[in-house]
């Protein structure tokens, strides 16, 4: 009994079409798929993967000298703050007084906080949208930019109904045009939209759209769900290319 193997269990829901990449992405991370139920609209895929040893003595001492260290830290810092905070103080003063104060461009800030994101003006989302669709990138990419606007020309992966609605999807879109085919890049994905949703814009505005379309996409990052590897967007613009 002694030697007998303890598991963790997870559970990950992923949309059906990237049940493959999901799976894939667990399985460099070291789980084990045990099995997997499937609706029309979603995939159940249950891992498990040996649980790790904790060396709780190890740790309880490291957490000891951490805290040893942090006092003697904090009592330097106490000695020393009084004359530096004093210092500093007079600095500020003599940089007040022999600097004017300088008063930023209007609408140079504004400018600067509202810029779109391209892979023209972009290295890092230009790299990302050829880079693999599970990488650190992209999470590392929607914490710093979350928020901001991106724009790329894309196309739509796959296109399923959202819940028990028949007017509302969810949209997957990948960089490109190869639609369906699409190999390279994030797996974005617009979440429990309808058509009028997308905001379809430009001079051909179509009726409805579907698997393969291509389009120019303009949206707001959301987060990145590592576990299922997909790239929330928030849709600003859609218009066809």
């Amino acid at each position: 009994m002694a030697d007998e193997i303890k598991y963790e269990y997870k559970t990950v829901r992923a949309v059906r079409g990237t049940d493959r990449l999901v799976i894939s992405k667990m399985q460099n991370d070291g789980w084990e798929l045990v099995d997997q139920a499937q609706n029309t609209l979603r995939s159940n895929l249950n891992f498990r993967r040996p649980k790790k040893p904790q060396p709780w003595l190890l740790i309880g001492t490291a957490a000891a000298a951490l805290v040893i260290l942090a006092i003697v830290i904090g009592a330097a810092s106490a000695l020393s703050s009084g004359g530096e905070e004093k210092d500093e103080s007079e600095k500020s003063a003599a940089a007040a007084s022999e600097k004017p104060s300088a008063t930023p461009a209007p609408g140079a800030a504004e400018s600067a906080a509202t810029e779109v994101i391209t892979p023209q003006n972009n290295p890092e989302f230009a790299a990302l949208l050829k880079g693999d669709y599970c990488d650190d990138a992209n999470l590392d990419f929607a914490t710093r930019h979350k928020g901001e606007t991106v724009a790329f020309n894309g196309s739509i992966v796959n296109m399923t109904p959202h819940g028990d609605y028949d007017t509302r999807y969810d949209f997957l879109l990948g960089p490109g045009d190869k639609g369906p085919n699409t190999t390279a890049g994030p797996a974005f994905k617009y979440e429990d939209r309808n058509i009028l949703d997308l905001k379809l814009t430009g001079q051909k505005i179509p009726a409805t759209v579907g698997a393969g379309d291509k389009f120019r996409f303009v949206a707001n990052v959301g987060e990145f769900n590592a576990d299922q590897c997909l790239f929330l967007l928030d849709p600003v613009s859609t218009e066809l290319r």
